[in-house]
């Protein structure tokens, strides 16, 4: 099968999201200048950088509330940070509530009940007890192609790891089981992985 975007695919549902997958996802924290929290999944998400360490995340859509965008963007254009939480299988269901469309005066974090904890370096909450988290200062928010889709870029200026993650020396993913995002409504979860070196090294 071949189809072009532009002129659709023909299918029930896009095949697009189900195509690139397993996704990362990057549960955005954030907080705008008048103090209101807000947390957000986005599997439009990765790390693209090592030094400094760079992650990105990209928006699509548009709130009834906010101008032209979601809250995360928002709040990410007036304060110029935010936090991303590494999800667990275990954290599933509230990360899968605090994905609602609510006010942007909620605090997503009460609404899914999820605990919250300041973090270190930046004016935002963070998911208490992640695997990890990272603070961001935003390097640039990036306008794409079609109606309300934004990718954001922030360097990561402080690390947090959960210490239960961290075995002999290194961060164990198995310790938590990350979750991940596949398409449609699908998930997926890593409970074991395996090693391939190389060619060079």
């Amino acid at each position: 099968m071949f189809y072009r975007p532009s002129e659709g695919h023909g299918l029930p549902h896009n095949p697009f999201n189900a195509i690139v997958t397993p996704r990362p996802i990057g549960w955005i924290s954030s907080r705008d200048k008048a103090g209101h929290n807000n947390l957000a999944p986005y599997s439009f998400f990765n790390a693209v950088a090592y030094v400094p360490p760079q992650v990105m995340f990209a928006s699509t859509g548009t709130k009834a509330d906010v101008d032209g965008t979601k809250d995360s963007v928002a709040n990410i254009r007036e304060t110029g940070e935010f936090c991303v939480n590494v999800v667990e299988y275990a954290a599933r269901d509230v990360m899968n509530a605090s994905s609602a469309t609510l006010p942007h005066d909620v605090d997503e974090f009460e609404h899914a009940g999820v605990e919250k904890a300041e973090c270190e370096l930046i004016n935002c909450a963070r998911v208490a007890n992640a695997p990890a988290n990272f603070e961001c200062k935003v390097t640039q928010i990036v306008r794409l192609e079609g109606e309300a889709n934004f990718a954001v870029f922030g360097e990561v200026i402080g690390v947090h790891m959960r210490d239960d993650c961290i075995v002999n020396g290194r961060f164990d993913v198995t310790t938590f089981q990350p979750l991940s995002r596949m398409g449609y409504r699908d998930y997926t979860v890593v409970r074991e992985v395996f090693e391939l070196l190389r060619p060079d090294d």
